[in-house]
């Protein structure tokens, strides 16, 4: 995930310059059906249990999510394409996004589950 939001760029803007950025103190994953540079993630869904899920990273360069990952559905939620992190769990302000390596369809109760080391966040 290296896609950054017009407010991820502007944080590391901030900290490039020596300016004190408010950096999140948590992050979010979240599920999409699109994204794009200045809104970040797109078609994020609601309902059917549907809730962002706290992530957490470890690593010394490349940053992989240290810990499993699992959304849980109550009912159908349609096709994801694309992941997103905010700093909040809900609201807030997206932080980067990016494509799935694979469609993921939600047709019916379930979870999507995402392996430790599964995602992985790159500095290119």
């Amino acid at each position: 995930m290296s896609s950054l939001t017009d407010h991820g760029r502007n944080i590391l803007a901030r900290a490039l310059c020596g300016r004190l950025p408010v950096l999140p103190n948590q992050v979010f994953l979240a599920l999409g059906s699109g994204g794009s540079v200045a809104a970040g993630l797109a078609g994020e869904p609601v309902g059917n249990g549907y809730a962002r899920q706290r992530v957490t990273f470890t690593g010394t360069g490349n940053q992989q999510n240290a810990e499993l990952v699992r959304f849980t559905f109550t009912g159908a939620a349609g096709t994801f394409t694309h992941v997103g992190l905010f700093d909040a769990s809900s609201g807030g302000n997206a932080l980067t996004w990016s494509p799935l390596a694979q469609n993921v369809t939600v047709g019916g109760p379930g979870t999507v589950t995402i392996n430790p080391g599964g995602l992985t966040m790159t500095g290119s």
